[in-house]
């Protein structure tokens, strides 16, 4: 019985080998290591591919967050709402930022917000809302725009979301601005980690350029107190490889995906058209029994996330209970979902899963 991977990484970097040689010697040749010059062209070809203006790329997923934020104005006395299941980061920035989170539970099948679960925990305080495209799967456009016409500042958190749209609009062009994560095992990826935030306003993307490079207007004038959150010119032209081939990914995701939906649909979180498969979850009433099960049948899985926002224990004492995000995160099971992934690999992956969850 042959081991089936999360997600590999090796062989996917394997398949670009020469091209990401190439660019990195020739990052080294150039010394374009660091500073606006080393990162402009990559800014330029992402904001492009989600139909918005250069992006500002930066040290993290996290401080993406945290500079879109403050770029837009967040401060001390903010409420910013974010979604109950979503990584801790989502909540971080916003404290990074100056404002406090306020933790909304999500619909209970999409695990997504909605204006309902806003509506809850909304206040005269409540200033911005950060959606998170949960596993690669888009608010829809409506609620984006809802929020947007009721005076609040949208901030999308893309970071499992890279080409992902929701009525044909690509993330990021609806909201203020979307935020976008580098780390290593993401649908873009690059070789250590990196964010990136993008807008269609110049003014959003430019005061993030300044802010993460200590705040300067000059190279030796600082009129902000900024942070050194620069990405590196070396992850940016790795990214910028990968991005030239993230269409091709991107589709095959989704094929790998539609699979699993024909043979175990009614056991995944659903989606809709525009989703990018950032992760492939279903749930469970026996989660541990079953991810057991399918680790003796050597299928790798993982869970996103087993402790929502609202069970943390810096979040915990200020959040009341957040029964949909609570209870998924007793029942969700990510599987296998990669790129280079063949049907005939999810045909085993689903197999194998049939045989986990037969009464003994």
């Amino acid at each position: 019985m042959n081991n089936i991977p999360f997600l590999d990484l090796q062989r996917l970097h394997r398949s670009i080998d020469d091209e990401v040689q190439e660019a990195i010697r020739s990052t080294i040749e150039r010394g374009a290591f660091v500073g606006k010059n080393a990162i402009a062209g990559f800014e330029e070809r992402f904001g492009a591919a989600h139909h918005t203006g250069s992006g500002a790329g930066c040290g993290s997923g996290t401080d993406a967050l945290t500079l879109a934020l403050k770029a837009l104005g967040i401060s001390s006395g903010d409420e910013v709402i974010v979604p109950a299941m979503t990584f801790i980061a989502t909540a971080e920035a916003v404290v990074h930022a100056g404002g406090t989170p306020v933790v909304a539970d999500v619909d209970p099948v999409t695990l997504l917000l909605t204006p309902e679960t806003v509506d809850a925990v909304r206040t005269a305080n409540t200033r911005a809302v950060l959606p998170v495209h949960l596993y690669g799967h888009i608010v829809p456009a409506v609620h984006l725009r809802h929020w947007r016409e009721e005076g609040l500042i949208v901030i999308e958190d893309a970071a499992q979301a890279h080409l992902g749209t929701t009525e044909q609009h690509p993330v990021g062009s609806i909201g203020h601005a979307a935020c976008f994560s580098f780390y290593p095992g993401k649908n873009l990826g690059a070789f250590g980690d990196g964010g990136m935030v993008i807008s269609a306003d110049e003014a959003v993307v430019e005061e993030v350029q300044r802010i993460r490079d200590h705040g300067r207007t000059s190279k030796y004038t600082h009129d902000v107190v900024g942070y050194c959150s620069r990405l590196d010119g070396i992850q940016a032209a790795i990214l910028d490889v990968k991005l030239r081939h993230l269409p091709e990914w991107t589709a095959a995701r989704v094929a790998v995906a539609e699979h699993y939906r024909s043979l175990i649909g009614d056991r995944l979180v659903p989606w809709n058209d525009g989703a990018v498969h950032h992760l492939l979850v279903a749930r469970f009433d026996d989660r541990d029994a079953v991810q057991q099960h399918l680790a003796d049948a050597k299928v790798a899985t993982g869970i996103h996330y087993p402790v929502p926002l609202s069970l943390q224990p810096w979040l915990a004492t200020s959040t009341p209970t957040c029964p949909g995000a609570e209870t998924a995160a007793q029942e969700i099971l990510s599987l296998p979902m990669d790129p280079l992934m063949s049907l005939e690999d999810v045909d085993e992956v689903t197999q194998r899963l049939d045989r986990a969850l037969r009464p003994v």
